[in-house]
């Protein structure tokens, strides 16, 4: 289990020498359970994806705690074949000088426990996402959008995590290869029986997806609610999100 506990984050505001910082994260606390899917849902600026640097140890915390299963989540051991991620950029997820299948052995290669991936594993992954084993020798280059991310996502399971963190994972694809991807996330989560974070801030495909939802605001969490309740959020600006949603 994945345990935030009272995370504040701040970053230094105008120049080097200045000490004026801008509050990014504000007791931030909430826990993600084995198997599920949570959204954090958020305009541009209220702190998504810098909780999502911290959740994957790529920054730490001001204050506050970060655990999976009562260890530090900065320390890589810990993170270490449990939580994996898929970003927006694909094309600078993958290694240019690399072909995809020198890029899906990377992580195998540094997981002990897969360090004996062969040919089929490979195949096998391709498979999984989509895509047959012509694609083992294309570069990021030779790939559209859609193949490029399905590519990130088969890095992303090939060690067979606990939870894959999904930071605007969809929003720079197409809207029919979004829905082709998001249907790809939801079988690969039944079939390697492994949960999400997913940043968004695409209500409809957080509401498709997600079992349970995080709104934030200004780096404050304003609502958790499930997915099934989110017709009846409470706060003003939670409706207003899915106010626009609806016209």
């Amino acid at each position: 289990m994945l345990s935030v506990k009272h995370v504040n984050k701040s970053y230094k505001k105008g120049g080097l020498f200045t000490r004026e910082r801008q509050q990014v994260l504000s007791n931030i606390s909430f826990d993600w359970q084995q198997g599920e899917c949570l959204g954090i849902i958020g305009e541009s600026g209220s702190g998504k994806s810098t909780l999502g640097q911290l959740l994957l140890g790529i920054n730490e915390p001001d204050q506050g705690r970060i655990l999976w299963d009562g260890k530090r989540v900065k320390d890589r051991k810990t993170r270490l074949g449990n939580i994996s991620a898929v970003f927006q950029d694909y094309t600078s997820s993958i290694n240019p000088f690399y072909t995809v299948e020198q890029a899906l052995m990377e992580p195998l290669m540094l997981h002990k426990k897969m360090r004996q991936a062969h040919q089929g594993n490979i195949d096998q992954l391709l498979h999984q996402v989509g895509l047959d084993s012509s694609y083992r020798q294309k570069y990021a280059h030779e790939l559209s959008g859609g193949e490029a991310q399905r590519v990130c996502i088969a890095r992303a399971v090939s060690t067979e995590p606990r939870c894959i963190v999904l930071d605007e994972a969809i929003s720079s694809l197409d809207g029919s290869v979004q829905i082709q991807i998001l249907e790809l996330l939801k079988n690969l989560k039944t079939m390697y029986s492994m949960g999400y974070i997913f940043i968004t801030h695409d209500i409809r495909a957080a509401a498709y997806i997600c079992d349970r939802v995080m709104i934030l605001r200004n780096g404050h969490i304003v609502e958790i609610v499930n997915v099934e309740q989110l017709k009846d959020v409470q706060s003003p600006y939670a409706r207003h999100l899915l106010q626009m949603v609806i016209t």
